[in-house]
């Protein structure tokens, strides 16, 4: 179930506009468009997490992608990303369905939810540190309230490290020297926090040469899932 709390946090963070290159950057996108989605109205602002809060598993990710979730308002909807993760996680029971195109499609998340370590698109896919660190305040108030998380899967080195650094500050777990991004990687952040796994980016550079496949992924959430059957 959501909460009044979790949905006041959502509506805050589509309005924010702290981060100026990113703003410049996700509405020029919005407005420019690619050419198969001439006819489509952008989004071209902060995309919300998508799912619950009271979700066990936490999928982290690094942005949204230009033409996907930058123009359909929905994390990782719209883009081949998306489509390696969706059927992924619907073949391990977290999705009721394999595939999402828009908002208001019917897909729905069971026992997940997805959110990203910066919610607006950045140019070419990277984020400064600023911007990392600026727009860190909304996924630690998600955290906040997404208070059954027993497994983040955190997509990429980026996002996994990023979340090493989010539990340093909420007095998780973190051996020192910190872990090192590896696909497949479980790190322990200690009894009172969630366990964490690595996968790569299901990017079209990785799944395009084959750096990640679908049965790697399937690895991944398989795993995730005997971990909460266990907790």
């Amino acid at each position: 179930m959501t909460t009044p709390e979790f949905e006041r946090l959502q509506e805050a963070l589509v309005e924010c506009r702290r981060c100026p290159r990113l703003v410049a950057w996700r509405e020029e996108v919005g407005v420019s468009k690619r050419a198969a989605f001439a006819d489509h109205d952008y989004w071209a602002r902060p995309v919300p997490m998508l799912g619950l809060p009271s979700a066990r598993l936490l999928i982290i990710g690094l942005a949204p992608g230009a033409h996907g979730s930058n123009r359909t308002g929905r994390m990782f909807t719209g883009d081949r990303s998306g489509e390696w993760l969706f059927r992924s996680l619907y073949r391990a029971g977290f999705a009721n369905r394999p595939d999402a195109i828009s908002r208001g499609d019917g897909f729905e998340l069971r026992d997940a939810a997805i959110t990203a370590i910066v919610r607006c698109v950045p140019p070419r896919n990277r984020p400064l540190p600023k911007e990392r660190d600026t727009c860190a305040e909304w996924i630690n108030r998600e955290l906040d309230l997404c208070r059954r998380v027993r497994v983040i899967v955190a997509l990429g080195g980026m996002a996994f490290d990023q979340t090493l650094r989010l539990g340093i500050g909420r007095g998780w777990r973190v051996a020192r020297p910190r872990p090192r991004f590896a696909h497949g990687i479980e790190v322990d952040l200690g009894p009172d926090a969630p366990a964490l796994i690595g996968c790569y980016h299901p990017s079209q550079q990785n799944t395009f040469t084959g750096r990640l496949t679908e049965e790697m992924l399937d690895a991944v959430f398989g795993r995730a899932a005997r971990l909460l059957r266990d907790s």
